[in-house]
């Protein structure tokens, strides 16, 4: 498995983009191969959990994290196009309250990386989109935060026209001056 790795503006979040082999029939790729992606990231994780979430144009679920049971969460979409955000939470870090967002499609293959002591939420972008996650822990509600989406502090440039689609959790996040931070 042969995979392209990025840095982003924050080096410890990550563009992974596998090898894709394509024909007139279709295509074929490795989404994940835990041999590859250690040698490629330097980054050795167990992923416990996959996740898998179907959501329709302008929902948007985030900014999510866990206090406790930290995850590390390797996310690609499988179908359809969001803009995806992580921020640094990790107050020990050069790039504590920065944010990153990129496009991930089905159409590009790109997976993201957003490690431990990230905030992580998407935008769906397209009519509706897919959007699969490996965490490196269990989901754990009693430890679950939501950083508010549109916190002025933070100043996401989300691509969006109309209101989102928000679950009750995401309209109610908390603002960065109330949030709970990573060492």
């Amino acid at each position: 498995m042969t995979l392209q790795v990025t840095p982003t503006a924050i080096p410890d979040m990550l563009v992974i983009e596998p090898k894709v082999f394509g024909d007139d029939r279709g295509f074929f790729f490795e989404s994940f191969n835990a041999q590859a992606f250690a040698q490629a990231t330097g980054i050795k994780r167990d992923f416990v959990q996959d996740n898998h979430s179907k959501s329709s144009r302008n929902v948007l679920r985030g900014l999510h994290y866990q206090i406790q049971q930290t995850q590390g969460k390797l996310v690609r979409v499988t179908q359809g196009e969001v803009w995806d955000v992580g921020v640094d939470l990790r107050k020990s870090s050069p790039t504590f309250g920065l944010w990153v967002g990129l496009i991930l499609s089905a159409e590009n293959k790109k997976q993201a990386w957003i490690p431990e002591g990230f905030a992580h939420g998407f935008l769906v972008l397209s009519e509706t989109a897919e959007f699969l996650y490996k965490t490196t822990d269990y989901y754990a509600p009693q430890y679950e935060r939501t950083l508010l989406w549109n916190d002025a502090t933070l100043g996401i440039t989300w691509p969006i026209q109309d209101t989102p689609k928000l679950a009750a959790k995401d309209a109610a996040g908390t603002v960065w001056s109330e949030a709970k931070f990573f060492d």
